[in-house]
């Protein structure tokens, strides 16, 4: 008997947690364990810890599949990592940071790193392009008209993935940098100017004296000397 501890990692970004049935399967180079459930309730910022049994050594962990089932209603869960030690205390780390949405089965390779000449297991092989495969389908062009650069063959934001959205806090930090940079040249005076530059030199006075100010919560560095 093969005894593997497994911690299992919620995120902590906005409703990361599910109440949907989350199970767990450890791919080895020598086998695969039976599906193990983790939980059907995940909050976020916490981490659940479970064992998993198995009739034999798996060898090294390479891959773990994460199931998603649906119960009742649909409930995302983001997944942060997840770790497993292995019987002689080997530490296997596989960096997730997905949504998974629906019922959907995620394989997650062990976070070494590897390029693909170190690929020397099939399974290795195959989950490289089923990756390379879902990416492509995911990340469609069209032409949005003559001479413009390709864009997404979507329209709307709204048809695309969870894990290629811009996030909450993305958007509200970029927000957030929009309005700072807005009200710097405002009170600099590139706003709302009636009329035009007489020179660079004014230009450079003008901004030179914006640095060092605090504006909306933020210092600004003063120019280095040189």
């Amino acid at each position: 008997m093969a005894v593997y501890k497994v911690k299992v990692a919620t995120g902590d970004v906005s409703e990361a947690g599910t109440v949907n049935s989350i199970s767990i399967t450890l791919v080895g180079s020598c086998g695969e364990s039976s599906r193990t459930t983790i939980s059907s309730l995940l909050l976020p910022r916490t981490e659940k810890h479970l064992t998993v049994r198995c009739a034999r050594d798996l060898g090294p962990i390479v891959l773990i599949r994460l199931h998603k089932w649906r119960l009742f209603l649909e409930d995302a869960w983001f997944c942060k990592d997840v770790h497993v030690t292995a019987p002689d205390g080997t530490l296997y780390r596989f960096p997730c940071y997905l949504w998974l949405e629906g019922v959907i089965t995620v394989e997650v390779r062990e976070g070494s790193g590897k390029k693909l000449v170190d690929d020397d297991l099939e399974i290795l092989r195959e989950h490289r392009r089923k990756e390379l495969e879902a990416r492509r389908e995911a990340y469609q062009w069209k032409n949005f008209a003559e001479g413009w650069p390709r864009c997404l063959n979507v329209d709307s934001i709204q048809e695309l993935d969870s894990n290629i959205q811009f996030s909450c806090v993305r958007a509200t930090n970029f927000t957030g940098l929009l309005l700072f940079q807005g009200a710097t040249h405002l009170l600099s005076g590139f706003l709302l100017r009636p009329t035009s530059w007489r020179s660079l030199d004014e230009m450079r006075s003008i901004f030179s004296r914006t640095r060092g100010r605090e504006i909306g919560g933020f210092l600004l560095c003063p120019p280095k000397k040189s």
